[in-house]
């Protein structure tokens, strides 16, 4: 990320974003209380307030779009 984030940061955007909904959908899978997207989207932004470093890649990215 420090590489291509200093040389080719709007290259690498669209890629963090597709780990963000894939981290998403994992989460949405694996917990049957995160189905309705409205409430994933709201642990997720809970998430990324409790622990904004808690994946390299939030700090740039802000939170998965819908499908």
């Amino acid at each position: 990320m420090r590489y291509y984030g200093a040389f080719y940061r709007t290259a690498l955007h669209p890629l963090l974003a597709r780990i963000n909904n894939y981290l998403m959908r994992w989460s949405r899978s694996k917990y049957k209380r995160l189905k309705v997207w409205k409430t994933a989207i709201q642990a997720w932004e809970r998430a990324v307030k409790l622990r904004p470093e808690f994946f390299a890649h939030w700090i740039w990215v802000d939170h998965p779009r819908p499908r």
